[in-house]
């Protein structure tokens, strides 16, 4: 089963470089497509100095064409039957190749969703190989012990040398924070004891997640213009084809994060007209309860919480009794459209 890693990068060159590092090492061989998606700073010369130890194939583009659009340009490019998408500040555990090659060898028409992990420490520095600070956190690293700066630094020789030693620093969750954590340990619950579940599809990841390639040109590839949300509204539109959601247990990747919190799709909302415009089902409304039902100080009352996905498939049925609309109300969302009041999900993942 040929692999090829999709990456999409902008203006994150040095994170990069050690991205592309940990594909070097990879226990299976690879097509690596880089989409240069119009950066501004040194992506170039970082993707020429890869391209002469490993089969890379580059994509540049003048202006950026955002997350969907530069996915697509390097899914169009790659030669793989099955395309893994990875960002270009997130390392590769050393075996990730291998483990979605030999998932979707196992099984047609899988999604792929990996484990996903963070490195909190490099959230301060704007090369993390080198310890450079990013701009306005110069004082705060220079109070550090060159000990503390230690634990701070991921370099290529450790990537190369010592993965283990930069695993053992990661934390679950694509982001650092209570939320993100306990989002993925829904996810992994989800897709390991509930396949019969019609909603996996919102467990899919913006990263670590492969795809057939031939199915994924059939959909269209991911929408451009779908915000925060496009890797689950590719997914549904994908199981509604007929492919399945599964976890690749052992596949890990693990974010360099470059920002204290993250980016919160209870707060950036312009994602959920987009995705119900494409899928109007209750399903699609509801994510923001099941969202704000994880926070720590959630505002919803306990009847109206969504604890996890299996609860999140019983609430999209439509006929739980729980008035919903009052729930979004309390998180400054709109009203629930009438026509969805009878709408069932549509998109059930085979097991």
């Amino acid at each position: 089963m040929n692999i090829s890693v999709v990456i999409r990068s902008r203006d994150e060159a040095d994170r990069l470089r050690l991205t592309l590092t940990s594909l070097a090492r990879q226990t299976e061989p690879v097509e690596v497509v880089v989409v240069n998606d119009g950066s501004s700073d040194h992506t170039a010369a970082v993707m020429e100095e890869a391209a002469a130890g490993m089969p890379l194939t580059a994509i540049h583009h003048e202006a950026p064409c955002g997350r969907s659009g530069a996915s697509n340009a390097g899914a169009r490019a790659a030669r793989g039957d099955v395309l893994l998408f990875l960002d270009g500040d997130t390392l590769a555990g050393p075996d990730l190749v291998g483990r979605h090659a030999a998932a979707h060898a196992g099984r047609a028409n899988l999604i792929g969703r990996g484990e996903v992990f963070h490195l909190r420490c490099t959230r301060f520095l704007a090369d993390p190989e080198t310890g450079t600070p990013k701009p306005g956190e110069a004082e705060r690293l220079a109070r550090m012990s060159p000990d503390e700066l230690g634990r701070l630094v991921v370099t290529r020789s450790q990537i190369l040398e010592a993965f283990e030693a930069v695993a053992r620093r990661a934390e679950p969750g694509v982001y650092p924070g209570e939320g993100p954590r306990r989002l993925q340990e829904l996810e992994m619950d989800a897709l390991q004891r509930h396949p019969e579940c019609s909603v996996l599809w919102a467990a899919a990841t913006g990263s670590n997640l492969s795809v057939p390639r031939a199915a994924f040109l059939q959909s269209g590839g991911f929408h451009e213009g779908g915000g925060l949300t496009e890797h689950r509204e590719l997914a549904l539109r994908l199981c509604q084809m007929g492919l399945g959601m599964g976890l690749i247990e052992g596949a890990r990747s693990y974010h360099l994060t470059h920002r204290s919190g993250w980016r919160d799709p209870l707060a950036e909302t312009g994602w959920e007209d987009a995705f119900y415009a494409l899928h109007p089902i209750l399903a699609v409304k509801l994510l923001a309860v099941f969202w704000a039902s994880l926070a720590p100080r959630c505002p919803l009352p306990a009847e109206a919480r969504i604890r996890s996905l299996v609860e999140l498939d019983v609430a999209a049925r439509g006929d739980s009794g729980i008035d919903y609309d009052a729930a979004r109300k309390l998180l400054g969302r709109p009203p629930l459209p009438p026509a969805i009041a009878t709408v069932r999900t549509a998109a059930h993942s085979p097991s």
